[in-house]
């Protein structure tokens, strides 16, 4: 299958993000230091660098754990992390191996090392582990936005019961024609597993295609030019995912949609879903209502959906945030109600 032929339905696809079968068993490791940041020791050696805000007046109501998107970083979440703070909420968020300063093998921006998905689960449900044991009798709360969004489908399927809730921002629930893509971008992995994805470029560069047309870039993150800046700017961000992560990540999203897997969400879990009706990542919620379709029929009780008009990719970072934070600390605030 020629690559040309596949980049319409992986466009699709990437544009939605990945999973994976993973081990289970797993252990806490030390709590983490009071400290801004720290790291920890996943099982296979990779020292996981972290993200905590923990500035919150009084007792604490909980905390919420961040899994970022894909080609950013941890810290592009502070301004939400203190928001979240002033609201009574403690804050973690990690780097994903190939991102930030969680750098592996080749030591590069995107190259999440072997089997990259399973192991970025598995960093979340150690996380989830250490933070437990660091703000015990506090619930948590699991916040993943774009490629972290997926992250967090696929947690809540192998880890349900670990969480409290579930936030899932600017995500989707389409993979059409997902073994022939997985193919191509296996092909590629195999014959040059480090080198950059051309496919994942391409993807980034068609979502602009709505906001610019014939031009790439980043419109399509948001409607403030300002905050659009602020991530072009940043060395951390926009960076392509080599072959061999590229073809994980797939394969990840590939196995994440199974009916068996979804199927294990706990169906008392609180979920909430939010994203911009002009959001690519989500065809503009086209590709979302699938998805809430699939839990109400596999039986989930307590689906919140909120859909904002004219919002893009990042509604953390929108011209209306303050009215997403807001109403993300409300239903937080709700779960503690019940």
């Amino acid at each position: 299958m020629e690559t040309n032929r596949a980049l319409p339905i992986v466009m699709t696809a990437l544009a939605i993000a990945h999973v994976a079968a993973c081990a289970t068993g797993a252990h806490a490791p030390t709590a983490a230091p009071r400290t801004p940041t720290f790291d920890f020791a996943a099982p296979d050696g990779t020292r996981v660098f972290v993200r905590r805000w923990a500035d919150v007046q009084g007792t604490p109501k909980g905390v919420v754990q961040i899994a970022h998107g894909a080609a950013e970083h941890s810290g592009r979440y502070d301004r939400f992390a203190r928001a979240l703070n002033a609201s009574g909420y403690v804050v973690y968020a990690n780097d994903h191996r190939g991102h930030g300063k969680t750098l592996v093998r080749s030591m590069k921006l995107g190259d999440g090392g072997p089997d990259a998905w399973n192991h970025y689960v598995e960093d979340e449900r150690q996380l989830t582990l250490l933070i437990r044991d660091e703000n015990p009798g506090l619930p948590v709360v699991f916040f993943g936005h774009s490629m972290g969004s997926f992250i967090a489908q696929d947690y809540a399927a192998r880890y349900g019961k670990a969480a409290d809730g579930v936030v899932l921002c600017g995500t989707s629930g389409v993979f059409n024609d997902a073994d022939p893509v997985v193919a191509v971008l296996d092909q590629a992995a195999q014959a040059d597993p480090l080198g950059p994805s051309k496919i994942f470029g391409q993807i980034f560069a068609s979502f602009n295609e709505p906001f610019n047309p014939g031009r790439p870039g980043f419109d399509w993150l948001s409607r403030d030019p300002a905050e659009v800046q602020k991530y072009t700017s940043d060395p951390l961000n926009g960076f392509a995912f080599n072959n061999e992560l590229a073809r994980d990540f797939l394969k990840g999203l590939r196995d994440l949609f199974r009916p068996d897997r979804e199927a294990r969400i706990p169906k008392d879990l609180p979920i909430l879903v939010i994203a911009g009706d002009q959001d690519p990542v989500g065809g503009n919620t086209k590709a979302i209502l699938p998805l809430l379709e699939r839990y109400k029929g596999y039986g989930l009780t307590r689906v919140t959906v909120k859909f904002y008009p004219g919002a893009r990719h990042e509604l953390l970072n929108e011209t209306n945030r303050d009215e997403v934070q807001a109403d993300v600390v409300a239903w937080l605030d709700s779960l503690r109600a019940r």
